[in-house]
């Protein structure tokens, strides 16, 4: 039997230990090749499967720009409009006089934090390339990823505690990475009314289909719940969480920057979602194309991508997931689309080639820097 290169590819990094199992996807038009390759966990207590469900971590953050753009195409919000009218903790933020201020020597905002500079990832909160700057440490105290979002105090009172972090830079200076996303999330449940939850299914998975993503895994789903994995010193990969762990109940604190739950496919059909700019397979519009533009087009400056090139790598960011700009490797493709996940996933579009690829994996990155296997994959994908 002929092994493709995509199978050969992920089945080398299984091989090699680097993780347990993998899915990968690509799909060009109708034509979707999907391989599944490993295990479920290090025991192989269960064969990877297509319909294997990962945590996706900041691979949430597209679908979270998108629900604030449904939201900003019926009028409810606009791009321009200040946080402050719906998050009213943020109406008088302070900024650190420079970067490398204490956090008590502060000036205030010079203008107020907007919509669009919660998705363009500018609004002043947020990571820097320097993780020791005494309002980045601030930060990292209240974002903390090193607990699962069930052990975060609710987006209520997480707010009023981010509040009272100073700002990194001036609304709309720079790039800071990841808070804005979780600002996005509770932004959509106050100006909807709903739980960023029931938001998210009501207008954006159930009209795709999207059938395994969610903020939690009900028990009768559990038996594809991948375990969680990270790096360890030696080598081998340290249990981070279990199919019966963190994600076994709604968590009190639902991230728009990295809370979800999904599968290859259902990502899929987002992806699918922003090629055909905003209608669902059965026509109806759930994005204008103009959002759809807005989101992957990148809205930053030179100076601002190279500030964040940490994260960045030189590309730029739209609304959600970043936005290729420069030749990085063969698979940058002008226009491509999305973003990686802290937990081992990575999801893209290019609108050029009509293309989706996605790969799940349940083993964490070590840095900002996208992995070998996720090189590998792009690589392979294009």
């Amino acid at each position: 039997m002929t092994v493709s290169p995509l199978h050969a590819t992920l089945r080398r990094h299984v091989e090699a230990g680097t993780v347990p199992g993998a899915v990968g996807l690509v799909a060009r038009g109708d034509d979707v090749e999907v391989v599944a390759v490993g295990h479920t966990d290090v025991e192989g207590s269960a064969s990877m499967a297509r319909d294997s469900l990962f945590r996706i971590a900041s691979v949430t953050k597209p679908i979270t720009a998108a629900a604030v753009l449904m939201l900003v195409d019926e009028g409810r919000i606009g791009l321009g409009d200040p946080v402050a009218d719906w998050l009213p903790e943020l109406a008088k933020p302070m900024v650190v006089r420079t970067p490398a201020s204490p956090v008590d020597d502060v000036v205030p905002a010079v203008r107020p934090v907007t919509v669009e500079d919660l998705l363009s990832f500018r609004s002043g909160w947020g990571l820097a390339a320097d993780f020791a700057l005494p309002a980045v440490r601030a930060l990292s105290a209240v974002q903390d990823h090193s607990r699962p979002f069930g052990d975060w105090p609710d987006p209520d009172t997480w707010l009023g505690l981010l509040a009272q972090v100073p700002m990194l830079h001036q609304p709309g200076e720079a790039w800071l990475y990841g808070t804005s996303s979780a600002l996005q999330g509770i932004l959509v449940a106050r100006v909807s009314g709903r739980t960023l939850p029931d938001f998210l299914a009501e207008r954006i998975f159930e009209p795709l289909g999207m059938r395994d993503t969610a903020f939690e895994v009900p028990a009768p789903k559990r038996h594809r719940f991948t375990s969680s994995y990270a790096p360890a010193a030696d080598g081998t990969l340290r249990l981070t969480d279990t199919p019966d762990g963190a994600y076994s109940s709604l968590p009190g604190f639902p991230s728009g920057g990295g809370g979800l739950v999904s599968t290859a496919d259902d990502w899929l059909a987002f992806g699918r979602l922003l090629l055909n700019a905003g209608a669902a397979p059965d026509g109806r519009r759930l994005l204008t194309a103009t959002s759809v533009s807005r989101m992957t087009t990148n809205h930053l400056t030179a100076a601002q991508r190279e500030s964040a090139a940490l994260f960045l790598e030189g590309q730029g960011w739209g609304y959600g997931g970043s936005v290729d700009v420069t030749p990085a490797g063969p698979w940058s493709v002008p226009g491509r689309y999305g973003w990686v996940g802290g937990t081992g996933t990575t999801a893209h579009l290019v609108p050029a080639t009509g293309t989706v690829t996605v790969l799940m994996t349940q083993a964490a990155m070590t840095s900002p820097a996208p992995t070998a296997m996720m090189r590998d994959f792009w690589r392979v994908a294009a």
